[in-house]
């Protein structure tokens, strides 16, 4: 069976189910450890010079899998995505209680497209860290906050003049009209965890509607967390999926790519780099014949990219906009705000002619700043030939955004190629 027709064997729930089960970092690396654990991966939780040949090694809000080639000294082929999303994040010292409300201090984590959290029903999920080290997650999909926008008859300008929203001010939750329940209090109930033992956590605020299919030809997916959950659903798809691979087959997610990727758990970290250097060491390598298996490797930056919104058209480049369930988009950017290179392109081209997959190009306009991905600092920290694709998706930064239902299934024919090749 090719790996395109295994691919077609998903089902766009199998990601429904993913996104509505991971509304954190936390939940994303606990989902795809379970699936790798089911599919005979093995877990190791050091990297020791006996590492399984397909295994994966967890650090807080990251992964890392692999599954080696049987092919002594065969380069890498790493397929790399980000396991945050944009959010409302719980502070330390949340409680407030003003204007006979009780309200819940948040920060604001990455580039949040501020409207999109309002009026919406929030459940909170998380991690709770105990005083003896142990974790537990936690995850209420239910209606246990919200910040209400302002009435119009308030603000009566606001359809002609826009919706001017301060992050200190005006992006408070509300939770309750009382002041009995302290947050801790909450999360006590909430896990069963003592207060007197709850050193920290980590609590994340999400829309609770389920991911959803829409449209009269059903041809949408609406959820939160699309970026980049779909692209790390597909990546541990594409890996469980694959035999004998010609390469090294290794998938990494990330932790906070949103705000940097400087962190123990982001790709500007050594997490990947360890990973590399011990499966060389596994396979008794040397220092210089790593540097060249480095050297032959390739890499997937794999990361949602911008699709052609109907309605603002002006702000694409015109020849360069994807467009939905027409294929995973190759992105480009000669100032490297990604890692594609001509040869990069021609590689992938050439990967999807060969695999029967649609792809399509995206340039960002040169009047508007272009984002970035993990990719140029992958290909930077590890001297790694990377190209960035990913799916094309419309309300990017959203509590909710939009992609096409066709387009995560041919990322991971895409991928499953990449990484069996």
């Amino acid at each position: 069976m090719t790996n395109s027709a295994r691919a077609a064997e998903l089902s766009i729930t199998s990601l429904q189910d993913w996104l509505d089960a991971c509304p954190t970092p936390f939940h994303v690396v606990d989902r795809a450890a379970s699936v790798l654990l089911s599919t005979n991966f093995v877990e190791t939780h050091q990297l020791s010079r006996d590492l399984p040949s397909q295994g994966f090694i967890r650090r807080d809000g990251a992964i890392v899998a692999w599954r080696r080639s049987s092919h002594s000294g065969a380069p890498f082929h790493i397929v790399g995505a980000h396991t945050d999303s944009p959010n409302l994040r719980v502070q330390p010292r949340p409680d407030i209680r003003q204007a006979g409300c009780s309200q819940l201090g948040i920060e604001i984590y990455g580039g949040v497209l501020l409207n999109s959290w309002l009026d919406r029903d929030l459940g909170i999920a998380g991690r709770v860290i105990t005083t003896d080290g142990t974790q537990q997650l936690f995850n209420v999909a239910e209606p246990i906050a919200r910040i209400p926008q302002l009435a119009i008859h308030l603000d009566r300008e606001v359809n002609d003049k826009g919706l001017l929203l301060n992050k200190q001010l005006h992006m408070t939750p509300l939770w309750s009209s009382n002041d009995v329940v302290t947050f801790l209090d909450w999360l006590n109930a909430t896990t069963g965890i003592p207060t007197s033992d709850i050193a920290s956590y980590d609590a994340h605020l999400f829309d609770i509607v389920p991911a959803n299919i829409l449209g009269q030809d059903k041809s949408f997916l609406a959820s939160g967390r699309l970026d980049n959950q779909v692209s790390c659903w597909a990546a541990v798809e594409s890996l469980i999926r694959i035999d004998a691979p010609a390469h090294t087959a290794v998938v990494v997610l990330n932790d906070h790519e949103e705000v940097g990727s400087v962190s123990t758990t982001g790709a500007a970290g050594p997490l990947l780099e360890h990973v590399l250097t011990a499966l060389s060491i596994t396979g008794r390598a040397n220092i210089t014949e790593h540097s060249d298996t480095l050297r032959a490797s390739r890499a997937l930056s794999v990361d949602n990219a911008h699709a052609l919104h109907p309605n603002y058209q002006d702000r694409h480049e015109p020849r360069h906009a994807p467009i939905v369930n027409e294929g995973v988009a190759v992105k480009v950017n000669g100032n490297q705000r990604y890692a594609t290179s001509a040869t990069g392109v021609a590689y992938v081209t050439n990967l999807a002619s060969r695999n029967n997959v649609a792809l399509q190009t995206f340039v960002s306009r040169n009047d508007m700043p272009c984002g970035s991905t993990i990719g140029p600092i992958t290909a930077g920290r590890l001297g790694i030939d990377t190209v960035d694709v990913g799916v094309p998706q419309l309300s990017m930064h959203s509590a909710r955004e939009m992609c096409g239902v066709n387009d995560p299934l041919t990322l991971v024919s895409l991928l499953s190629a990449f990484l069996h090749d």
